[in-house]
């Protein structure tokens, strides 16, 4: 099972980010199968950092073997999704960023990629347009909506199949809206897309 998540796929994110690399394709980077934190677990803060982001995210799963797969059959290639976390050791990143080094550390770790429980994409109208946010304490902190990707879902898993072959079960994260930050012990996060709670999970 592959874990892949996008970058960049916000226009919100990327100002409030103070981002002007602008990309002509999706921006992608990799997660290990040990990153997946599932089933309600809590969270633990790595020792490593001092500063754990959150950034609330689509995520589709990958229901078929598929490579060089055309944009225009890749919705034959998911049929479930649910609202997930990337999360970030930020000031590791500054780090390795400062010193021009790769920053797989900061967003890779284990139980990095939070993802809550997965519905049919028919039990929505379009997954192009669809709300989601996150409550932290009860506190809604993150929205956005699908339909302002800069890549949709679709070209995303377009994309990514020029480069692996996409299995059954592979998770792909679609980027992050603006509103990101920071997580402390005793948190309490519950993600929604639309009015449907679908991930619920503590900090430790």
């Amino acid at each position: 099972m592959k874990i892949f998540a996008v970058g960049l796929n916000y226009a919100s994110h990327n100002k409030e980010m103070k981002r002007t690399f602008e990309s002509k394709e999706p921006v992608l980077f990799m997660k290990p199968d040990t990153a997946l934190l599932k089933d309600g677990k809590p969270f633990f803060l790595p020792g490593f950092s001092e500063e754990v982001h959150y950034e609330t995210e689509l995520v589709v799963k990958i229901n078929r073997l598929g490579k060089n797969i055309d944009e225009r059959f890749t919705h034959r290639y998911y049929n479930e999704i649910t609202v997930g976390i990337d999360f970030t050791a930020r000031d590791l990143q500054r780090k390795q960023k400062e010193l021009g080094l790769p920053w797989e550390i900061a967003k890779s770790f284990d139980n990095s990629a939070a993802v809550g429980t997965f519905i049919s994409k028919d039990m929505v109208a379009d997954v192009q347009n669809l709300d989601f946010h996150l409550d932290i304490n009860n506190i809604t902190v993150q929205q956005g909506n699908s339909k302002e990707m800069i890549y949709t879902v679709d070209r995303i898993i377009s994309y990514i199949s020029q480069f692996f072959t996409l299995k059954i079960g592979d998770l792909i994260f679609t980027g992050t809206p603006a509103g990101i930050g920071p997580v402390t012990i005793d948190d309490h996060l519950q993600g929604y897309i639309e009015e449907r709670k679908l991930m619920d999970f503590r900090v430790k």
